[in-house]
């Protein structure tokens, strides 16, 4: 993959293009503006030139929607179908028709539907790539992460050579700086303590480079914000400048929005870049215990990209996977690659509640729960229909299928994505989490998560501020009055995902995870 990018100019010319259109499956393309036909030498009159300049405009734009939505088609799945559904998007979409609240046969009917559903739900084996395919598939990740990490550290950091101009601005050109609020706000310290932190070699200046030593990987709306606000509090973490940098799912292919089409690619560089700050207090305490004659040091580093568990949509338009119907390599193969003994924090909640909490998060206008209801009937049809010519796995993958459900079923179904982390690291390296147990005890879910983590005893102040204060992203005030989903919604749901928290604590060997009402 080509990571370069262009320059602080080029990338103002490039915010400054026209206006991007939707194509309505996550990719856009420019719109083009249609001639001004306001010409008062035009015979008719003006009424009637009215009334052909907007036959001439809707035309116009129709034909443009049409031709560039297949070239678009065609171009982005590189001239290769097979990751798309047999069925077409229209047909797809036409298949799930929502169902009438007031019919008794439609809720029959979507009822038969999930059933269809279960009938078919199956846990297959994926076939784990080896080292050198990942190599082939992202050399640039390879060639700057070392094999080995310095020894005497805790978290997973080396040594670079810098090679750049020492007077320089180095997050210059950084991808995150020009989209990231978070990051601008640290960019100021960050260049200031630059300098000093470079460290000497000879002539050579040297870097400190980090990755993070645990990821908090999913799942959304599972209370990882929570998480992540408490565990910052501890003395020995330090996270990246910014809750989710989402750069190993979507920010190193180029994509900034799910709604928005590929722009630049971030650098790996760029990434590495969001741990300076925990670089920076690594290497002071290096400095400190040299003098103490301390050989240790065990400040952490993580990130929390609540993608990371189940977010590869962008497979079918790299690597020359578009032959296949499922991904070929995932997110976790390359982190496998490069942090064999990685740590890993999974937070779950009842994938019913998750849906329902999911649609209220985004913000779309006129929510209501006979509306969610109706997206649960489409996205359920959609569904079904993929599983009567795909797997399972390929279904979940299937990244027009993700594009065009009206709520994201697919993000609940925990133990796919879990079984598949799996398949290249240790159950011991996973700590999987209810959200349900941490709101009613944080302070033993806090207590599991350091011993997981192995931190260091705090002190009881510092413990009661990490495990007192209040639960951070809760339900914006507008939706609080929604109330909750549909008795139907809610019994088909837990109907759908049943099977796949059977799976799921048969895997973990704790029934609570069946999210059973006692």
């Amino acid at each position: 993959m080509n990571y370069e990018y262009g320059t602080a100019r080029e990338m103002e010319d490039y915010k400054r293009r026209p206006t991007l259109t939707s194509l309505g499956n996550g990719w856009t393309t420019q719109s083009t503006p249609v001639e001004d036909c306001r010409d008062a030498h035009q015979p008719g009159g003006p009424r009637t030139l009215r009334a052909l300049c907007k036959v001439k405009v809707f035309s116009c734009l129709f034909g443009l929607a049409t031709v560039f939505f297949v070239m678009a088609s065609y171009i982005l799945t590189r001239e290769q179908r097979g990751p798309i559904l047999t069925a077409s998007l229209h047909n797809l979409v036409s298949l799930a028709r929502p169902a009438n609240l007031s019919s008794g046969a439609d809720y029959a009917e979507l009822q038969e539907v999930v059933r269809t559903i279960v009938a078919k739900v199956a846990f297959e084996q994926r076939e784990v790539p080896d080292l050198p395919e990942l190599k082939e598939r992202e050399p640039h990740i390879f060639s700057v992460i070392p094999h080995q990490f310095l020894p005497y550290l805790k978290n997973p950091c080396w040594y670079e050579d810098y090679t750049g101009n020492t007077t320089a601005d180095p997050y210059e050109r950084n991808l995150y700086l020009l989209y990231s609020r978070r990051f601008q706000a640290m960019y100021k310290h960050l260049h200031a303590a630059f300098l000093e932190h470079l460290h000497r070699r000879g002539n050579a200046p040297q870097r400190l480079r980090c990755l993070p030593y645990f990821y908090i990987i999913g799942q959304p709306k599972c209370g990882t914000t929570d998480l992540y606000d408490r565990l910052r509090l501890h003395p020995q973490v330090q996270f990246t400048t910014m809750k989710e940098p989402h750069w190993w799912t979507r920010k190193r292919f180029g994509i900034i929005r799910l709604n928005e089409g590929l722009r630049n690619p971030y650098p790996l560089e760029d990434y590495l870049d969001l741990f300076d700050q925990a670089a920076y207090q690594i290497q002071d305490q290096l400095l400190d215990n040299s003098s103490r004659r301390k050989t240790r040091v065990d400040i952490i580093a993580g990130e929390a990209s609540a993608s990371t568990m189940w977010d590869n949509n962008a497979w079918i338009y790299f690597y020359d996977n578009g032959t296949g119907v499922e991904p070929p390599y995932l997110v976790q193969d390359f982190i496998h690659a490069v942090q064999p003994n990685a740590k890993f924090i999974v937070m779950l909640r009842d994938p019913v509640e998750r849906l329902y909490s999911d649609y209220l998060y985004f913000g779309m206008a006129n929510k209501t729960v006979q509306d969610f209801h109706e997206r649960v009937s489409e996205s359920l049809q959609l569904f079904e229909t993929c599983l009567a010519q795909r797997s399972m796995r390929s279904c979940v993958y299937n990244t027009t299928l993700n594009n065009v459900m009206p709520v994201r079923l697919h993000v609940g179904l925990y133990v796919v994505y879990l079984l598949d982390w799996l398949s290249v690291f240790s159950r011991e390296q996973i700590l999987v989490l209810r959200l349900e147990d941490h709101a009613a005890n944080r302070k033993h879910t806090m207590h599991r998560v350091f011993d997981f983590l192995h931190l260091g005893p705090l002190t009881q102040q510092k413990e009661a501020d990490i495990t007192k204060s209040p639960a951070s992203n809760a339900r914006r005030p507008a939706n609080r009055s929604l109330g909750p989903m549909l008795p139907i919604t809610k019994e088909i749901l837990q109907s759908f995902y049943e099977p796949f928290n059977q799976k799921l604590a048969a895997v973990l060997s704790e029934p609570a995870f069946l999210w059973k009402q006692l």
